[in-house]
C-alpha cells in the first residue's frame, strides 16, 4: 500500500515539472500517479481526475485507452520539439542522440496506435 503511494507521489512530482518545462511530459507521469493512487488512496486519484485541463483526458485514457485529438496533438508536438532539441543539443554525441530519438519513436508509435476519443 505504501509503495503505491510513494510511487504515486514521485510520479506526480516528476509530472508537475512538466507544468513549467515545455518539453517535459506531464501526462504520462500523472497517469502513473493516478494508477498508483487508485491502488493506495483513491481520493488522490480523483483529485488528479478533477484537474480541469488534464484530468478528464487522464481519466478517459485509463478507463478506455482512448486519447482526445487535442491530447494526441499536444503529445506529438511535444515529442517533435524534444526531437529537435535532441538533434540540436546532441549532434556531437550521435549515440546519445540516436538513443533519445529511438525512445521518442517508441512514444510516437504508442500515441499513434491509441484510439481517438473524439
Amino acid at each position: 500500500m505504501w509503495a503505491w503511494r510513494i510511487l504515486g507521489c514521485i510520479a506526480f512530482v516528476i509530472g508537475a515539472i512538466g507544468l513549467v518545462l515545455p518539453v517535459w511530459p506531464t501526462t504520462i507521469f500523472w497517469i502513473i500517479a493516478a494508477l498508483a493512487f487508485a491502488k493506495s488512496n483513491p481520493a488522490w486519484a480523483e483529485w488528479i481526475y478533477a484537474r480541469p485541463v488534464i484530468g478528464p483526458a487522464i481519466k478517459e485514457f485509463l478507463e478506455t485507452g482512448r486519447m482526445t485529438r487535442t491530447a494526441r496533438f499536444a503529445s506529438l508536438a511535444g515529442m517533435a520539439l524534444a526531437a529537435v532539441l535532441i538533434v540540436v543539443l546532441l549532434y556531437q554525441r550521435p549515440y546519445f542522440a540516436a538513443g533519445g530519438l529511438a525512445l521518442l519513436t517508441i512514444g510516437v508509435i504508442f500515441i499513434l496506435t491509441r484510439k481517438t476519443a473524439d
